[in-house]
């Protein structure tokens, strides 16, 4: 099981402010390392421990810093999935967050795609529950 995923960030205290604020994600741990460097941790709300979680790494050279929103080359990065799709559109919708591609149903669920504060694209999925 694949526990954590990092992503570049800018600033951590950005980077909370978006994901927690206006995602609506929970903060699992944030550790000062050293002057420079912390140990964040975050996770989409009422699924820590069991899913992946997101290391907000702040970049520390000019080369990571060029792969800030940009470290899939512009395909979707990440997938966020919901057990409510409308609740979630709207929270995003209220909360400005940049929708690349309009809600539609697909073979496997309702999906969006919007950009985090940085341009990462993002998928927003309630996958199709198949009954037994």
């Amino acid at each position: 099981m694949i526990g954590q995923v990092s992503i570049l960030v800018r600033d951590y205290d950005e980077a909370l402010a978006f994901y927690i604020n206006t995602l609506g994600f929970e903060l699992i741990e944030d550790t000062q390392l050293t002057p420079e460097k912390r140990w964040v941790v975050i996770s989409p709300k009422n699924s820590a421990g069991k899913g992946c979680n997101l290391l907000l790494a702040k970049a520390s050279n000019s080369q990571q810093e060029n792969f800030i929103g940009n470290q899939t080359g512009g395909r979707v990065f990440l997938f966020l999935y919901t057990d409510d799709f409308k609740r979630d559109h709207d929270q995003l919708i209220k909360n400005k967050v940049k929708i690349i591609r309009p809600p539609s149903q697909e073979a496997y669920g309702q999906v969006l795609v919007f950009s985090d504060l940085y341009g990462n694209l993002w998928d927003l999925i309630e996958p199709i529950v198949e009954v037994e």
